[in-house]
């Protein structure tokens, strides 16, 4: 995943995040009634709803908000109920796209993203066809600048399996997803505040992707993400934007 271009795929994509900020309450609220459907309203016994409801507060929803979503997901009051789905396909150049959705209408959703996907000049593929080149982890990348030897000793010390430089300067640190809370703590009491931290799907090797393949790629994921039952896009693709 090295390269180039990774910082600033980072930076394009923070951007386009929050160029869609006004989305974001809605992709939230859905992970924390399923993570708390799934795994039960206690944060301390469901990793998954911690990490949800972190976020959450970190895009400034208020705790009411937060409570009455945990309590529609816990049976305390009625709510939908969402399905979770992953579609699997190519984009532009044979890169591969994972796609996690969040949906009370599988048929639509399903409809909805083969339609991105063959409207841009990608393919929907079957379960599984692309998932083996990507790696469940916890991933938290720091900008061009940041002490390596500083990273590296606090990291590795919390439990981080790796600690990669990348050729534009970047830094990247990987977790096992069950170390993910521990190492961000570390990190954060000593002082090193990343510019990413999440837990994802990393591929293991990208496809570099320059001009107008380039365009047309971003214009299949943009298709993608604005579709409102997705939650998640992940793909190896590293773009070389115009």
């Amino acid at each position: 995943m090295a390269g180039h271009s990774k910082w600033a795929n980072i930076q394009h994509r923070k951007g386009r995040q929050d160029e869609k900020r006004g989305r974001v309450w809605t992709r939230l609220t859905r992970e924390i009634i399923v993570a708390a459907r799934s795994g039960g309203g206690d944060i301390a016994m469901n990793p998954r709803l911690r990490l949800a409801i972190d976020k959450a507060k970190a895009a400034n929803m208020p705790a009411d908000n937060i409570k009455r979503n945990v309590d529609k997901a816990t049976g305390n009051l009625e709510g939908v109920t969402y399905e979770e789905i992953r579609y699997e396909g190519y984009g532009i150049g044979g890169a591969a796209i994972m796609v996690d959705t969040m949906t009370d209408n599988k048929v639509r959703t399903v409809a909805e993203v083969r339609h991105a996907f063959s409207k841009n000049g990608g393919n929907l593929g079957t379960d599984g066809s692309v998932a083996f080149q990507f790696r469940h982890c916890g991933q938290f990348v720091f900008a061009p600048g940041t002490s390596e030897d500083q990273v590296m000793e606090v990291a590795l010390e919390a439990g981080a399996e790796d600690v990669i430089s990348d050729d534009d300067g970047a830094i990247e640190v990987l977790t096992a997803p069950a170390d993910f809370e521990a190492v961000q703590a570390a990190l954060v009491a000593a002082g090193l505040v990343p510019e990413l931290a999440e837990v994802t799907w990393r591929a293991d090797n990208s496809i570099a992707l320059a001009g107008d393949d380039a365009v047309r790629m971003q214009k299949l994921l943009d298709m993608i993400e604005d579709l409102d039952d997705v939650q998640n896009v992940f793909h190896n693709a590293e773009l070389d934007l115009p």
